[in-house]
């Protein structure tokens, strides 16, 4: 069975308008690419040749991959599996959680999203990640345990918002 990708339908539009862009605009340019390095003559030492050549490898690998996370992709709402939807403040994926760090007192928010729109420097936490996974069906003032490198770390859900 193929892995699912959960992921918004906003994030479902961008990987759409990628793939138009790789199979049209891009396509075309790496074609003129090796169509120019070709002109350069002799391809055993053309170097622009063997770049034009691995451009043109890493965009359809890239076209292959965009092309298969469409063709599994679930499309995640502000809903949580196993709880219903209209349970106001679980978090789910989709959900911005604030949490306060109860060690060192932080307060951050994060935003719980599938693994394919993961940025973690962005605060945007993959539903995968030991973070991710700890959050999910939690609400407000629950304290979760989180295993990290460097031990159990410690948070207190301050706010949960869709």
């Amino acid at each position: 069975m193929a892995k699912e990708f959960k992921i918004t339908s906003i994030r479902l539009a961008e990987l759409e308008e990628e793939l138009q862009y790789l199979k049209t605009t891009r396509e075309k340019e790496v074609a003129e690419h090796l169509k120019e390095a070709r002109s350069f003559g002799d391809l055993s030492e053309n170097s622009e040749y063997d770049e034009a050549k691995n451009e043109q490898a890493q965009l359809y690998g890239r076209i292959a991959e965009v092309e298969n996370i469409l063709a599994h992709a679930v499309i995640i709402d502000d809903g949580l599996e196993g709880v219903e939807a209209s349970s106001v403040g679980y978090i789910g994926l989709g959900s911005t959680v604030k949490v306060r760090d109860l060690e060192f007192d932080d307060v951050d928010i994060y935003a719980i999203v599938g693994s394919q729109e993961a940025d973690p420097k962005n605060h945007r936490i993959s539903d995968d990640s030991p973070f991710g996974r700890a959050m999910l069906g939690k609400r407000v003032g629950d304290v979760v345990e989180v295993e990290a490198p460097v031990g159990i770390v410690r948070f207190e859900i301050l706010s949960v918002e869709k």
